[in-house]
């Protein structure tokens, strides 16, 4: 399979490796910001492996009075303390990760701090973890929801939290790795970029190359 110059992609919560994976090989790599919003998606949610099983951590959003609000409209909702959970959440669920303490410093202020629309904080977030991980992959954002930029693949819909909704991606294969709590759960693929990052740290771009297949 040809490699194809690049990819669309919607915006994520610390999206999942299989998201990663796309950004760490396509030379271009477009987020779509005039989409309406979708609701449970990683746009406002991700899978992380706590000591029960996976836990998804959402964030919650502004209601506006029509259904459709584009995603770089949406406001995040701060009536509730779900920074304090999320983070509390991810701090019990990898603490005891062989590199929480290296990266805890460049991610917990994310949970302080007070970002008014969701798309702005998961550009913010996805930026910073591919700065950690040093991927050199410069993200462009979409001019108009209907034009899929020349040379891409769609990918807007096709990576969902959702089974039933996930299309079939035969190069995404996604490679084993030790998990916190492996002895217990086994291995658990595609979970948050977070996950990767806390357990395997400078060796998770070469995992997220090892799981992308091309002939």
């Amino acid at each position: 399979m040809t490699l194809p110059t690049g990819i669309l992609l919607s915006t994520a919560y610390f999206a999942p490796i299989r998201y990663f994976s796309k950004l760490a090989v396509y030379p271009e790599v477009y987020i779509e910001q005039h989409e309406n919003f979708i609701k449970q998606t990683y746009r406002n949610r991700t899978v992380i492996l706590g000591a029960n099983g996976p836990v998804s951590l959402i964030i919650p959003v502004e209601k506006g009075r029509g259904q459709k609000i584009r995603i770089k409209d949406l406001r995040i909702a701060y009536d509730e303390e779900w920074q304090r959970n999320h983070w509390r959440t991810i701090f019990s669920a990898y603490n005891s990760s062989p590199f929480f303490e290296y990266y805890a410093d460049d991610i917990e202020p994310f949970f302080r701090k007070k970002t008014e629309f969701l798309f702005d904080f998961n550009q913010q977030l996805t930026e910073t973890i591919l700065g950690i991980m040093e991927i050199e992959t410069t993200l462009k954002l979409t001019e108009d929801f209907e034009q899929v930029p020349e040379q891409c693949l769609n990918f807007r819909e096709q990576i969902s939290p959702k089974t039933h909704r996930t299309a079939e991606d035969p190069t995404f294969v996604p490679r084993p790795y030790t998990q916190v709590f492996s002895e217990k759960f086994g291995f658990v693929p595609d979970l948050s970029i977070l996950d990767l990052l806390f357990n395997e740290g400078p060796s998770a771009p070469d995992i997220l190359q090892e799981s992308i297949l091309f002939e």
